[in-house]
């Protein structure tokens, strides 16, 4: 039987580096790829997405992605499903402060507490979501 690569969830974030909501998609991706899910999960870059990357655009097409953006302009979605495919999840930190109550992100360079435990937040969904593409059950560790 030949060795297939296995099978792993793309994440392309919003690349808002001047929002505290940009910076709370990068900081929980990170977490999704270091700490929650690093076997499972790979990073698409946004700006080489848009730039042409044929790699990225190839990995989206052909594996779930995951889009997590700042805000509802969606950027990492419609960058995605216009290069690629529909993403199999989007995630929008706005929608998910406004559901939890966090209005305090604090500053694009220096989160508050509440703007990191947003992206705490943010990471476990991301984490489930993936789950759910792979078909794992588990719960956050």
């Amino acid at each position: 039987m030949p060795d297939l690569p296995r099978k792993k969830v793309g994440l392309i974030s919003c690349s808002g580096e001047e929002l505290p909501e940009g910076t709370v998609t990068r900081r929980a991706v990170r977490k999704v790829l270091e700490t929650l899910r690093p076997d499972d999960t790979v990073t698409l870059c946004l700006p080489l997405f848009l730039a042409g990357g044929e790699g990225e655009r190839a990995f989206a097409r052909y594996y779930p992605t995951i889009a997590v953006d700042g805000c509802d302009k969606r950027c990492a979605a419609v960058a995605t499903e216009k290069y690629s495919a529909k993403p199999a999840a989007s995630i929008v930190v706005t929608a998910i402060a406004k559901k939890t109550g966090c209005s305090t992100l604090g500053r694009a360079r220096t989160l508050s507490e509440e703007g990191r435990r947003l992206a705490e937040t943010v990471a476990g969904e991301i984490a489930v979501e993936t789950d759910r593409l792979l078909k794992r059950k588990r719960g956050l560790e």
